[in-house]
């Protein structure tokens, strides 16, 4: 498999780019999705901002309180970038239909890097079976991208999105952006088609071409890991030996070194990382690294986290 890929970009430039999962999820007890128009929404947005901020997605899967996406974009702060703009977007849909405020503050979102073929497969694999935690088939679900692996029969009683009027965009697609140049296509519900922005080549050669390996991944894939990887372990807040371990699996992979032994730029080079992908905190990282702690702020990356 190809696990960085060469494509075009929306805004035309032709680049590569690495593949990454970005998870929004609903805190406590917030509902991000109470409807058939929300889920909608969510849809549509996650595609209208990939478009704005230069990514593409892959594959994703909508449910009640949380979203996965997999997007293939040039750098983790990109992919981060896209996320935040999801949830700000949804947060404003769901602020203007339901008059609650804070909705913003109890929404929290990841955005991790897909750094081994094996993570990019199971990941994949993961982000369409989630639609069995709405009680649905994976294959019946429609608020998933999984509709356009490997299918070879495109619909044909589909409107262009990019020949809507504007009044139409706005109601039927939520934004006021230039849609002139999309290839999407809507349905005769006005609901996206995944396969006219979903990247299912990309997914399809992860697979070997091979759609009956790709429903046996969905059926093996361990849900359990891939929850915590993806969903738990980025919003809880690691003691530091816990952290340490973690940071010791990335200081062996990257650099094939322990973390004690890897020098002050090597450090430097996870720190931005971590702050993405990890819930801690310059001081936390300061002591499991071994760093004094007055060092940190001069760190590349330290204040473009904004931590």
């Amino acid at each position: 498999m190809q696990r960085v890929a060469v494509r075009t970009l929306p805004h035309g430039d032709v680049r590569k780019l690495q593949p990454f999962h970005v998870c929004i999820k609903g805190l406590e007890d917030a509902i991000l999705c109470r409807d058939d128009e929300d889920y909608d929404a969510m849809v549509k947005i996650i595609c209208v901002s990939a478009w704005r901020h230069n990514v593409i997605v892959i594959i994703y899967t909508v449910l009640s309180n949380h979203c996965h996406i997999a997007v293939l974009a040039e750098r983790q702060d990109i992919a981060q970038l896209y996320g935040n703009d999801v949830k700000k977007v949804f947060s404003m849909w769901y602020s203007r239909k339901y008059g609650e405020r804070n909705i913003l503050k109890r929404i929290d979102l990841k955005a991790l890097w897909l750094d081994t073929e094996w993570y990019v497969r199971n990941v994949l694999a993961y982000i369409p079976r989630n639609a069995l935690d709405n009680g649905c088939n994976v294959n019946e679900y429609i608020w998933s991208g999984y509709r356009a692996m490997f299918n070879k029969e495109k619909p044909t009683n589909v409107r262009k999105v990019c020949l809507l009027t504007s009044r139409e965009k706005e109601r039927i697609m939520h934004t006021g952006d230039n849609l002139s140049r999309v290839p999407w296509t809507i349905d005769a519900n006005n609901l996206l088609e995944p396969y006219s922005f979903c990247d299912s080549l990309y997914l399809e050669q992860v697979f070997n071409n091979d759609q009956a390996y790709f429903l046996k991944m969905i059926g093996s894939v361990n849900t359990v890991e891939m929850q915590y990887d993806l969903e738990e372990r980025p919003y809880l807040m690691l003691p530091d030996t816990e952290l340490f371990k973690s940071v010791e699996e990335l200081a062996q992979k990257w650099f094939s070194k322990s973390v004690d032994s890897l020098s002050q730029e090597q450090k430097n080079r996870l720190i931005p990382f971590l702050l993405h992908t990890r819930k801690t905190t310059p001081k936390q990282l300061a002591r499991v690294l071994g760093i004094p702690r007055e060092r940190m702020p001069h760190i590349p990356g330290f204040r473009r986290t904004g931590r």
